[in-house]
């Protein structure tokens, strides 16, 4: 396949010169990447990832095609691809399409052919920030100051509430209201599909709430468990969800938060979050359970994270039950004398590992017992 000449300008006047992959044209977003080696059209098509330009450390990128049936949600959520070989034959006999075909389907634009490590590099040394990457060139020459005053409109991540791009219009359900034993409520803020599978096969009736549903119309659905799902943008931008967080432990029922839901949970209680360096993204983190002693590798993608400190001064409302093993962040919490818990990272893993499969275990457990 021939491609186009295509290059990434970072905020901070950096340029990369590569080849044109997927939609030809002009993407804005923050830069950040992923270390994971497999699992790309999950990672592409998770909501988490709205608004970001992403880095794939992996060498090849496309080599095993693509499949409808393993997106994570109705369309690809990245705002631009980035990678170093775009490989575009594929050797998977299930999959559907080439990544090419794909990418040009659902209209992402991206670049190839650059050195990811580099890119990496200048990511963990300067910080998350803002790029471009464009495609579209005369003779191959691009309008660079164009181009600079294109990316010095965009906004800051810092700041941005994006879980209202991704959430679900209405409502709907999933499982058998008739034989299924308990109720869980999702707040959407951008939810994983396999999140809502791992309710279902563990016998949940699910209904799944617009992200600025309030606790009226949660209630009227009599949930047994209340769950607040993961999703992109500030956790200091989403007062509304904040609110319903704090609506959702006043009703003393088991409550589980995931990522996103980690943090507005821990906001619902005045732990305050911050944003990170370049933050955490991959399937191969180490986390240890404070509570067993035992460490788990899991599956990550977050750009901010909870106050420590804020937590340490509040160890009377706040018992921090995961640390992240590689730079010792809050990977999970429960809050004192409520049902409620959560964690920063991936327990439903797709893609990644099922090491923490465990908490949607603990999750419903807890709700037995509070039928009982």
């Amino acid at each position: 396949m021939e491609q186009q000449p295509a290059i990434l300008l970072l905020a901070d006047g950096t340029t990369f010169e590569g080849k044109a992959a997927g939609k030809i044209g002009t993407t804005v977003g923050e830069i950040c990447f992923n270390t994971g080696m497999t699992g790309y059209q999950e990672v592409f098509t998770d909501p988490s990832y709205y608004g970001q330009l992403l880095v794939a450390t992996n060498a090849h990128i496309g080599n095993y095609g693509t499949a409808d049936a393993d997106t994570e949600s109705d369309s690809v959520k990245i705002a631009g691809l980035i990678v170093k070989n775009f490989t575009v034959p594929y050797s998977r006999n299930l999959a559907d399409a080439s990544i090419q075909d794909y990418l040009e389907k659902e209209g992402l634009v991206g670049i190839s052919d650059v050195d990811t490590r580099a890119i990496v590099r200048h990511i963990r040394t300067k910080g998350a920030m803002n790029g471009i990457i464009s495609s579209e060139s005369t003779d191959g020459k691009f309008d660079l100051d164009a181009l600079k005053k294109q990316l010095a409109a965009a906004p800051d991540m810092d700041g941005l509430e994006l879980a209202s791009k991704v959430t679900t219009k209405e409502a709907y359900t999933l499982g058998d209201e008739a034989t299924a034993k308990y109720r869980v409520a999702v707040l959407d803020l951008g939810t994983k599909q396999n999140i809502l599978r791992n309710f279902t096969k563990r016998d949940c009736f699910v209904k799944v709430f617009p992200a600025k549903s309030g606790m009226e119309a949660i209630r009227a659905f009599n949930p047994d468990g209340l769950f607040i799902s993961n999703g992109p943008g500030d956790p200091g931008a989403m007062d509304y969800a904040v609110d319903t967080a704090k609506a959702m432990l006043e009703e003393e029922k088991p409550m589980f938060g995931i990522c996103l839901g980690h943090q507005i949970l821990a906001r619902a209680v005045d732990i305050p979050t911050y944003k990170m360096h370049h933050g955490h993204r991959g399937i191969n983190h180490p986390v240890k359970n404070l509570i067993t002693g035992k460490s788990e590798i899991t599956s990550q993608n977050h750009g901010f994270g909870v106050s420590p400190e804020a937590i340490e001064a509040n160890l009377d409302v706040v018992e921090v039950t995961h640390r992240n093993l590689n730079d010792d962040t809050i990977e999970g919490i429960r809050i004192v004398g409520k049902p409620a818990f959560s964690v920063q990272y991936h327990p439903e893993a797709s893609p990644g590992p099922h090491d923490a499969a465990y908490l949607f275990d603990q999750f419903v457990d807890s709700i037995k017992m509070s039928k009982k």
